[in-house]
């Protein structure tokens, strides 16, 4: 089956029904996409369908509108070399980092090691029960770090799930050791406000700082009070990781009053989420440059000095961005990729009644020089594939596939699959491959599919939150140049210098 010809990416008509309308209508006037949970803090989804969907899903399912259940469908520049399923770590597959012949893989549970020196037979390396959704990890040298955004007893891999109005819970930033890949210890914790989402290493010689972005305080958590209108940073010292503690609290909005200087969301904008905190950032330590996906906001900041971030430019969409979730530079550094997470993960939002432009990624140029540099909207860009109405779909994690001169990223949508695109031009962007599964139900609105799809070494990797562990082949004349470029290490919100 060819990326052109595919029946599926012309003819679906998924959601155009009128109980798609008013998903939409829901959509936008809701406010924040439900920002704690943020995609399923918790349990997946899985919310009854009327039958009337269920019919119209049955239908496309019967006219190949839509793969089958669980069927795998692909473009054919892309192989499905294997899969691993979940073993001991049943709940949600999260993000995923890489080091050398090792995959790292987050996971609601705790954390899964593969070797995978041959990506045709990943092989588990350790397993760690740490439960803390949703367990965002990375890693540097000899250090493996897991966010926990979920309010427990207290900072062991042994706690219980805690309310937050309590001050004697705990949410934050877990340490191990992983010199030993087949036994890593647990060497240090350290609590963030509000605790920490997601987060993002720039490392240095002695030292690794970490971002940590979280948000959604409130008057009755303690250790989580409004406006929480920036991110914690964290020092970790690489021989003594067990003194690792934060360093700043850098306010990025500010602004007077109790809700600080953000985006204010609904009602002043409908369907926009109120901006406290950042959901994800991504530093490019070459050009000492970060992009920060806030919420509401997106911004542009200068990391020069670390331990004292300066905002260089800020930008929002108050008419088809929800929820920024993540962002991605291109190599020059001169356009940066945000994501939108339409329906904080938990919608089907790949059908025509939301159509192309919401739920989708904007494509931003970098223009000017030095703390004057702007960011210019050119366009955006949403898988060609209309889902079913019990995928939840939405814009995820992605990285650049590195080829020299061509801005080409990776991408995973959950039940959209994961997508590989091009957008040298900004302006018209496409996609160039594809792999997905089909709805795992026909009666009710379920979470899975891919949480991170991410390029490492000639291979692209994809944490499946339902699946388990993918490992996709991509064959392309446009992106084969790609598989000379080697990396020693991979965090993706930590962008390489690919051609430096």
């Amino acid at each position: 089956m060819t990326l052109l010809n595919d029946p599926r990416t012309r003819r679906r008509r998924l959601g155009v029904v009128a109980t798609a309308a008013g998903l939409l209508a829901a959509l936008l006037t809701a406010g924040p996409a439900a920002a704690t949970p943020d995609p399923g803090d918790g349990t997946t989804v899985s919310e009854e369908i009327s039958q009337s969907v269920q019919s119209q899903v049955k239908k496309a399912l019967a006219e190949g509108e839509i793969p089958g259940v669980d069927e795998i469908v692909h473009s054919d520049n892309i192989t499905h070399v294997t899969n691993i399923p979940k073993d001991a770590l049943p709940s949600l597959n999260t993000d995923l980092a890489f080091q050398g012949k090792y995959a790292f893989s987050g996971n609601y549970d705790g954390f899964r090691i593969f070797d995978i020196s041959n990506p045709k037979a990943p092989k588990t390396v350790s397993q760690v029960l740490c439960p803390g959704g949703q367990n965002d990890i990375s890693v540097s040298g000899n250090l493996l770090f897991l966010s926990t955004d979920a309010s427990r007893s207290d900072s062991s891999c042994s706690s219980v799930s805690q309310p937050a109005t309590e001050k004697s819970s705990w949410e934050g930033m877990k340490i191990f050791d992983i010199s030993d890949k087949a036994n890593p210890k647990y060497v240090a914790a350290v609590e963030t406000a509000c605790g920490s989402h997601t987060h993002t290493l720039v490392p240095e010689r002695k030292n690794v700082y970490i971002y940590v972005s979280s948000y959604s305080p409130s008057a009755a958590f303690p250790d989580c009070q409004p406006p929480h209108d920036g991110i914690s940073i964290i020092k970790v010292p690489r021989k003594a990781p067990e003194t690792a503690a934060v360093v700043g609290f850098p306010v990025l909005f500010p602004g007077e009053g109790p809700d600080g200087g953000g985006n204010p969301g609904s009602p002043t904008n409908p369907g926009v989420s109120k901006t406290t905190g950042c959901h994800d950032i991504t530093v490019l330590p070459s050009k000492d440059l970060a992009a920060g996906a806030c919420m509401g906001d997106g911004i542009l900041f200068s990391i020069k000095d670390p331990e004292h971030p300066k905002v260089i430019d800020r930008v929002q969409d108050n008419v088809n961005f929800a929820f920024w979730h993540s962002a991605t530079f291109n190599q020059k550094a001169n356009k940066v990729v945000f994501t939108d997470e339409l329906g904080g993960g938990g919608a089907a939002t790949c059908n025509a009644a939301i159509g192309p432009n919401r739920g989708a990624d904007g494509i931003y140029d970098i223009v000017g020089k030095g703390d004057k540099r702007k960011l210019v909207f050119k366009s955006y860009f949403k898988i060609p594939r209309y889902q079913a109405d019990t995928e939840v779909c939405v814009a995820h994690n992605g990285s650049l596939i590195p080829v020299k001169g061509k801005d080409i990223m990776v991408q995973a949508w959950y039940q959209g699959g994961v997508s590989v695109w091009d957008f040298t031009n900004s302006a018209k962007p496409k996609e160039i491959a594809y792999f997905e599964r089909g709805p795992i139900t026909t009666d009710r609105v379920t979470t899975a599919g891919p949480w991170s799809a991410y390029y490492y070494n000639g291979y692209i990797y994809s944490n499946d939150i339902a699946k388990g562990f993918d490992v996709l082949k991509l064959s392309d004349r446009r992106t084969d140049p790609a598989k000379k470029v080697r990396v020693g290490e991979l965090n993706v919100q930590t962008q390489p210098d690919y051609f430096d």
